[in-house]
């Protein structure tokens, strides 16, 4: 299984991340024209905010999907999208609906205002495709995507990791290099 980033989505050749639509600086994956379809059709699902974070895998036509939505028609939207595109037979849809929680809602807030506040890491909520994921499950947050460096990487965590109310933060962050 071979790994492949792109800006805020993580694609991984037989197990793929989806999230933006560009990709940073040296890491030009080559997709198939299946892969490519699929991920242009999820990275372009309305509603997708930067608190669901959606992954596929391709393989002999038939599309796994994965990953954390904060909303139940999300994961019904994402299978539909790609069901019917060229080179697809089945949808496998692993996508799990994170629990409908004000107490979670108040910590992706809180999170999010905290990583945005931190030193320069604004810059990664910039525009419509976040490169940071926030996934928060019952108090405990996940960090995916991709920053430019280890030493953003670090004060994101910090940053989720002060957070009134988060049980814990796993730092799925990866570098661009």
């Amino acid at each position: 299984m071979k790994t492949r980033f792109l800006t805020g989505l993580i694609l991984i050749v037989g197990g793929s991340s989806v999230w933006a639509s560009t990709t940073p600086p040296g890491t030009s994956p080559a997709l198939n024209p299946v892969e490519e379809s699929v991920r242009k059709a999820l990275v372009t699902i309305p509603y997708l905010s930067v608190f669901d974070d959606l992954s596929f895998k391709v393989d002999n036509g038939v599309v796994t999907l994965s990953g954390f939505v904060t909303q139940p028609f999300l994961k019904d939207y994402a299978e539909k999208s790609v069901e019917h595109l060229a080179g697809v037979s089945t949808v496998n849809d692993q996508i799990e609906v994170l629990p409908l929680s004000y107490f979670d809602d108040g910590i992706r807030f809180r999170t999010l205002r905290s990583l945005e506040r931190t030193g320069s890491l604004y810059r990664y909520f910039m525009g419509v495709t976040p490169t940071i994921r926030i996934v928060v499950k019952n108090g405990h947050v996940t960090l995916d995507g991709v920053v430019q460096n280890s030493m953003d990487r670090q004060l994101a965590y910090m940053a989720a990791n002060s957070v009134p109310g988060v049980f814990s933060v796993t730092n799925d962050l990866r570098t661009e290099h």
